[in-house]
């Protein structure tokens, strides 16, 4: 069946790119709802922006939606990645500014918050997608594809220079709370030469070592380093939990990630239901229910971290 939150969370922190303060709130809301997003701070015309594949305006760095009236909110893919992980089909994320605050630079917090207020059941059935054919993007040595499975599975191969990261190849089952156990404390990570060069254009003005992970060379320079030995690829499988929960719902396939972003998940999306007979709509059975993302968390399994 469906989920909702209890009750309402509250989240307070600095948006990545933009580096402004950014308050946001998640609200239950009713069966068949899906995931919303309102900018407060607009007073005037349509300030609600939909969860969905078809309004992402493409940037290499984050997943930015914007509705029709030109609103827009970015950096939603840890958010989106937290709701798909517990299992939340339906809120409404309220949000002062045009960025979600980047927090620690994971899930993590989010998913707490989430847990702590608790989830409740609704009742409606879920309306997954599942994935009947494959497809596959490939762009400048990079590539995604998705292939049939009885539920999300995420694989993801990363290959960089720098030593500190190099290359990590990393496979998960999605179901009874993978996520939260092993993904959703994996912060963002760039190279120094990246931050130098995003702030050159005005971006990462909100980025610290406390909020992402910076490596030179062999080096890492955050304070602590990496908390899991692979935190960059499983960080990029976050991300691709929340770019894929775009889709609508939950989607029943196996997504691979090869040197892949943000932009490349979406345009992933695009053609999958573009292409005719690729993916099909579903009401979800009890034995299919079991198998989606958030399904079996326990709170206690939510990584404590610093």
């Amino acid at each position: 069946m469906q989920h909702t939150l209890k009750s309402s969370v509250t989240f307070k922190g600095v948006g990545l790119h933009g580096g402004k303060p950014a308050t946001m709130v998640l609200k239950p809301a009713a069966a068949g709802h899906g995931i919303w997003f309102k900018r407060t701070d607009i007073e005037l015309g349509n300030a609600l922006i939909p969860a969905i594949y078809d309004v992402v305006e493409r940037t290499p760095l984050c997943t930015r939606l914007v509705n029709d009236a030109g609103v827009t909110v970015s950096t939603v893919e840890h958010i989106m990645a937290a709701l798909a992980g517990c299992g939340i089909h339906n809120a409404l994320v309220e949000i002062d500014g045009p960025e979600v605050p980047i927090m620690d630079g994971s899930a993590v917090e989010f998913v707490r918050g989430i847990m702590a207020k608790g989830v409740r059941r609704q009742a409606s059935p879920v309306l997954a997608y599942e994935v009947l054919k494959p497809v596959t993007v490939e762009r400048e040595g990079a590539r995604a594809s998705i292939t049939p499975a009885d539920g999300l599975e995420i694989e993801f191969h990363i290959d960089f220079e720098d030593d500190a990261i190099g290359s990590q190849t990393k496979t998960l089952d999605m179901r009874n709370g993978s996520f939260a156990r092993e993904l959703c404390d994996s912060r963002t990570f760039c190279r120094r030469t990246d931050v130098e060069a995003m702030r050159e254009s005005g971006l990462a003005l909100g980025g610290t070592l406390e909020n992402a992970v910076v490596v030179q060379g062999d080096e890492v320079l955050t304070p602590g380093g990496f908390r899991h030995e692979d935190e960059a690829v499983r960080h990029k499988m976050l991300d691709a939990l929340g770019d894929l929960y775009l889709a609508g719902g939950p989607i029943l396939g196996h997504f691979v990630g090869e040197k892949s972003g943000h932009s490349m998940t979406n345009t992933l999306l695009r053609k999958l239901f573009e292409t005719p007979g690729a993916v099909r709509p579903v009401l979800c059975t009890p034995e299919q229910a079991a198998r989606l993302p958030g399904q079996g968390l326990v709170r206690s399994e939510i990584p404590q971290v610093a």
